[in-house]
């Protein structure tokens, strides 16, 4: 697999990880103490669909820690974590869902794109964050379980259907008409 790099992924972290704290404050409560649905994630995961693994990461990674000290004062570092191992994984996988060249319309692009991150959304939130919870903070398990449990539906379910429509609106206007050039 080839990664690219350059500045238009360097403008997307910026812009992806100011859009992802910005976010942080769009929050609907779940019936789990300190666990909302926030459509930061589907921003994440369109940005790692169209820019790969490393914007991805460095959104999630970004934009979750300046979000938790912008907002909440402390970093919670077991969950800064996942969230970018999902925008990793998502991103691993971007040439497959060809958001950027329009073929993300296609039902096979589309299901890939569901089923990795329904996949990397259970490894982080039902794996990850609860043993980092553990390892770092001593919380109780009780907790983490239906914490875990939550963050997992929430995010499936955001990913799923906004982050389906970013990449499908992206894919049908977006990657066709593309105003950005290189000078010489």
């Amino acid at each position: 697999m080839k990664f690219k790099f350059g500045i238009k992924e360097v403008v997307a972290i910026g812009i992806g990880t100011a859009l992802f704290v910005a976010l942080t404050e769009i929050q609907i409560p779940t019936p789990i103490p300190n666990t909302y649905l926030q459509p930061r994630m589907a921003v994440m995961a369109f940005l790692a669909a169209v820019f790969g693994p490393v914007v991805g990461g460095v959104v999630g990674i970004l934009g979750h820690a300046l979000g938790d000290a912008m907002f909440y004062g402390s970093v919670w570092w077991s969950w800064v974590f996942p969230d970018g191992l999902v925008g990793l994984v998502i991103g691993l996988f971007a040439a497959k869902y060809a958001v950027k060249e329009g073929g993300f319309t296609s039902t096979k692009a589309i299901v890939l794109f569901n089923v990795v991150q329904v996949a990397v959304n259970a490894a982080a939130w039902m794996l990850l964050a609860p043993a980092l919870d553990i390892l770092i903070y001593a919380e109780p398990m009780e907790k983490l379980l239906s914490q875990g449990a939550a963050a997992f539906l929430g995010n499936i379910l955001i990913i799923g259907i906004l982050g389906t429509l970013l990449c499908a609106g992206y894919s049908k206007i977006g990657a066709k008409s593309s105003s950005l050039t290189k000078e010489d």
